[in-house]
């Protein structure tokens, strides 16, 4: 490995609710990180459905890339990584044929069950390996094909976000393993396009494309995006481009199975394994086994997260009620309410107002209505904990020895009250950070890809180096 700030890396991060472009390089053995741009993403409801401003996005990122140019970086590399399942659809000049649809959108309600109607459920899960949820782009697509899509009808090529925003970098198509694992349409022994699954559902086979691994050159800057930015002809290189597999990269851990949590908008739990868990258990739990960097499968529970919480603290926002997280936070660990709701439950989703819909939900349930936004508060938090440790038991249960600590990484492993409400519930050792998990595992792959690192094992001795997590144990 070579200590040189030449080596410069940029992550182009997307989730559900921001963006940013973060500068990295490798110094004296360590990871150094710099945001240098950082914008907003929003879904937008447009007629009928819920979309993702993807041009607005693609501009966004550009500004980034221009601004990495501006401040004198000579950058060796650029890796993308988004959010999970959504995608969007290229026809044969190339040409984007609409702004991808929003895994919230309703158009996926009711697929499952009509999918079911035409393969085993149980024989499916044992090639594919994913837990049934209705976002998945799997239900997706056979939702278009019911409703008789037309741009399903004259599409060339399926692209998903990051694969999206990678070909309008550099003009390759290419759909990366990581998030193409989360469509519920690889199979997951093979890692490649279950054909099986895509011929049962009647989808176009041509629609899916070469499987590229992480650590793989997509393709390099176009000229006139090279020209644009300032940058000139940069490597964009396949990372773990579904965020999750980019963050769990990174978590600073050398037991064997690394147990985690992403904790971000989802909450995505489980451990990382060699090769997948493809069980009736596994399967009855909602066990997923998607990809990960290195050759590694991520088997985890994808749970709501903070989202519920986020959502909440947007609307005390708009109605001139603002909640600062420092203020706010600490409140509701004094706060006393025993309340416990099913985060994952449908009434969670996406609700006109989060807080009518968590007030009628303990009302219609016989539960204690939180009074204040305290109560609100604390929970959300402890019902979040509450389902970490139902998920861990589960987890338990498929492996051949219970986990000994949980890492958890992600912007949500700075909220110390579900930290150790975790601990609490858990009765193992939590240990939280690095925040920038999903930035330090894009950047280190891009570097491993460049020879600078050898491989999964001196990528997480570096965060180790870099960052300190802190360790809340269980206090009963």
């Amino acid at each position: 490995m070579k200590d040189t700030i030449k080596h410069t890396y940029l992550a182009a991060d997307f989730g559900g609710g921001s963006g940013r472009i973060i500068v990295g390089f490798l110094l004296n053995g360590r990871l150094e990180l710099e945001e240098i741009y950082r914008f907003s993403n929003r879904q937008v409801k447009l007629g009928n459905h819920i979309y993702w401003d993807f041009p607005a996005l693609f501009e966004d990122m550009k500004t980034g890339l221009k601004l990495a140019a501006q401040k004198g970086y000579a950058v060796k590399g650029i890796g993308i990584d988004t959010w999970g399942v959504d995608f969007g659809l290229i026809d044969k000049h190339g040409n984007l044929l609409g702004n991808p649809v929003c895994y919230r959108d309703a158009r996926t309600e009711g697929m499952p069950a009509e999918v079911f109607k035409c393969m085993d459920e149980h024989r499916h899960y044992a090639e594919t390996g994913i837990q049934v949820m209705p976002i998945n782009t799997l239900f997706q697509l056979y939702s278009m094909k019911q409703n008789q899509d037309a741009q399903l009808e004259v599409a060339r090529q399926l692209l998903f976000m990051p694969d999206l925003f990678s070909y309008f970098l550099t003009g390759v198509a290419n759909n990366e393993y990581c998030i193409a694992s989360t469509s519920e349409l690889l199979d997951a022994q093979s890692r490649n396009w279950s054909v099986d699954t895509i011929r049962a559902l009647g989808l176009p086979e041509h629609l899916f494309g070469k499987i590229i691994l992480p650590g793989t050159i997509r393709g390099t800057l176009k000229e006139d995006i090279a020209r644009e930015t300032g940058l000139g002809a940069v490597d964009v290189i396949a990372v773990g481009s579904h965020d999750t597999a980019s963050a769990v990269a990174a978590v600073p851990a050398a037991e064997s199975p690394i147990a985690f949590l992403s904790s971000g908008t989802w909450s995505l739990l489980g451990v990382e394994v060699d090769e997948p868990i493809l069980t009736e258990e596994a399967r009855k739990a909602q066990f997923t086994n998607e990809g990960g960097v290195d050759g590694k499968i991520r088997f985890l529970q994808n749970i709501t997260g903070l989202w519920i919480l986020q959502r909440l603290m947007s609307e005390w926002k708009a109605c001139g009620e603002e909640q600062n997280y420092d203020i706010i936070i600490p409140q509701a660990a004094e706060a006393q309410i025993a309340t416990i709701i099913p985060v994952d439950d449908a009434t969670f989703m996406n609700p006109e107002n989060m807080e009518n819909a968590l007030i009628h939900y303990c009302r219609h349930h016989a539960l204690q209505v939180p009074k204040n936004k305290a109560e609100t508060v604390r929970c959300v938090l402890q019902s979040l904990a509450f389902k970490y440790r139902q998920a861990v038991e589960q987890l338990n249960r498929c492996l051949p020895a219970p986990i000994r600590q949980l890492n958890i990484i992600g912007g949500g492993s700075q909220n110390k009250l579900l930290n150790q409400l975790t601990a609490d519930e858990l009765g193992i050792p939590v240990y939280a950070g690095p925040v920038e998990a999903t930035a330090m595992g894009n950047i280190l792959t891009q570097a491993m890809a460049k020879g600078e690192i050898a491989d999964l094992r001196e990528l997480r001795e570096i965060v180790t180096r870099s960052v300190t997590p802190q360790v809340y144990y269980p206090k009963k």
